[in-house]
């Protein structure tokens, strides 16, 4: 039987082809789930909405307004919602000294008010279905644990969101309501095509797993799959399916630079 049969589920931040989010949402529709995409990208989610028989409602997470009428827009038209999952996010890649105002202010629009509108707008929702409530999940980093270089903001803004998470899964969790943090490591996606293309890059992380792959975005979706299922009873954690990175660490710049120049060195011999 399908893990999610008879299940609803929202998934923020599908509106990019093939990323983290539709790979989520692909994830819980074969698992029996009736899916509502969202995002900002109207084309693409209506595609992705008809691929799997579902939904699909425009939204920008920084806007509350915009939230809140995504989570009525999913109570119409799936009449109650069983797992809301945000994977929003912007990998800024700037360091302390480098980030403008107005980086900071967006970021933080995005990764830590724009959570907190997510998670105000669906536990408001899941209240009234106590006491089988709801999952709620946002997509975090692996950097949190394992700092990488110049990723300052986005890392802040990633712990803060965590912090909410496990806020929401102690004041709520008498309504039966759930909510974790997801967080992958690098991950190959729309996200990060520029820096998989660098050549000697992803050398420089393989070393750091100890499973021996970097994680996938079919990963990141069996995690939340998993959570989103009667079979976890988890709340307020941050699941790792990152094959262990964070017992290593990330690579720091001097090893990501030597692990390029040797890569570039290599094809100059060619």
């Amino acid at each position: 039987m399908a893990r999610l049969a008879g299940k609803t589920a929202v998934v923020l931040g599908a509106g990019s082809k093939d990323n983290m989010g539709q790979t989520i949402a692909r994830r819980f529709a074969a698992e029996g789930a009736t899916v509502l995409v969202a995002g900002r990208k109207e084309d693409v989610l209506r595609d992705l909405a008809e691929e799997l028989g579902g939904h699909y409602a425009l939204c920008d997470i920084t806007s509350r307004a915009e939230v809140q009428a995504l989570a009525d827009a999913a109570v119409a038209n799936l009449g109650r919602v069983d797992a809301a999952i945000n994977a929003s996010g912007w990998g800024l890649l700037a360091n302390t000294l480098e980030i403008t105002e107005e980086q900071l202010n967006q970021i933080v629009a995005l990764q830590f008010t724009g959570v907190h509108h997510f998670l105000q707008a669906f536990v408001e929702r899941m209240i009234k279905q106590s006491p089988s409530g709801g999952s709620l999940i946002s997509i975090s980093s692996a950097t949190t644990k394992a700092v990488i270089p110049n990723h300052a903001a986005y890392i802040g803004t990633k712990t803060g969101a965590e912090a909410l998470i496990r806020c929401v899964a102690n004041d709520f969790g008498q309504y039966g309501i759930k909510a974790n943090t997801v967080s992958p490591a690098f991950t190959e996606s729309p996200m990060t095509a520029q820096s998989f293309a660098v050549p000697g890059l992803v050398d420089a992380f393989l070393p750091r797993y100890p499973l021996g792959r970097l994680n996938t975005s079919d990963d990141v979706a069996n995690a939340c799959l998993w959570l989103c299922s009667d079979e976890a009873f988890v709340t307020g954690q941050n699941i790792q399916p990152n094959g262990g990175l964070t017992l290593r660490g990330n690579p720091q710049a001097a090893d990501i630079e030597r692990s390029i120049g040797a890569a570039m060195a290599a094809m100059q011999k060619e």
